[in-house]
């Protein structure tokens, strides 16, 4: 009997590529999809059936999407307008026989109709034929590792729109576990939503403390206004425009203190505990220490 492959969308990202490896250590057949199948083939070697994948490409859908019944569906962080840029795709993928959809969404997006993620996840929850599995994370950690790098390293500083609000951080390690139970047994979690998070909300004061203590100098945390902020993710850190809303709207999120909702999901769906921020720090010191 043939065993249908997963598909894995942004199979080189940060959640994608532990779920992609989460889902060979299980022995299931993995079509990795990225913006190139040879940035694929690099991660992943022959280990994955890799292939090109752009949701606004019609011309890519159909290699992915033939044969496919599951996907690990993520938004690319550029596309900020999902109906014209990613529900045809979806829509296609439905129509070829893909059934059951594992959304890295986002906290609190069945409350938020400004991110694009709820545009995603009304869809996947609308449309007839088709199963899903909503996981919600927190803010990432490894967003202090991408996003603000050059920030925390080189300028020794965390210039975020949170003010005082606590989030509840979670390690992309710990949200691909549960994307990737989901993926392996559909029976058990479809129709449901997940907010995976690690064990304690923190500020992002205690985060900049944590830092300091880590890497051996002081990490300071600006809290600057939205406008502020908006013009450093333009100007320094080289946002595009959609991303830059997407991300204002998240922080704004965390500002309100609505970021900071701990669950036990990590351990419900993986039977694991989630891991912590300073071990997370003390894991990934050398990033922020070139």
């Amino acid at each position: 009997m043939t065993i249908s492959p997963v598909l894995v969308t942004g199979a080189t990202g940060t959640v994608g590529a532990h779920v992609t490896e989460g889902l060979l250590a299980a022995g299931l057949s993995v079509r990795a999809a990225g913006r190139t199948a040879q940035s694929v083939r690099s991660r992943f070697g022959d280990r994955v059936e890799a292939i090109e994948f752009d949701f606004t490409d019609p011309a890519t859908w159909a290699a992915a999407c033939d044969g496919v019944t599951s996907m690990f569906l993520m938004r690319p962080p550029q596309l900020g307008a999902p109906k014209k840029q990613m529900l045809p795709a979806l829509e296609y993928a439905r129509s070829i026989g893909v059934k059951f959809f594992v959304f890295l969404s986002l906290q609190g997006a069945e409350g938020n109709k400004i991110v694009p993620h709820a545009v995603i996840e009304a869809w996947l929850r609308d449309t007839a034929g088709v199963d899903y599995c909503f996981v919600r994370p927190s803010f990432f950690m490894q967003n202090l590792l991408t996003t603000h790098l050059g920030d925390i390293r080189d300028r020794g500083e965390i210039l975020i729109p949170a003010g005082t609000g606590r989030t509840a951080f979670v390690d992309a390690i710990d949200v691909a576990a549960v994307a990737s139970a989901a993926l392996l047994r559909p029976d058990l979690h479809s129709n449901v939503a997940y907010t995976p998070t690690g064990p304690a909300a923190l500020t992002y004061t205690e985060i900049a403390a944590e830092l300091s203590r880590v890497l051996g100098r002081t990490i300071r945390y600006s809290q600057p206004g939205v406008f502020r902020f908006a013009r450093h993710a333009r100007r320094t850190l080289r946002m595009p425009w959609g991303m830059v809303g997407v991300t204002c709207a998240i922080y704004t999120i965390a500002r309100w203190g609505k970021a900071g909702g701990l669950t036990d999901d990590v351990r419900l769906v993986t039977g694991r505990s989630p891991g912590d921020f300073g071990s997370f720090a003390r894991r990934e010191r050398e990033v922020w220490s070139r």
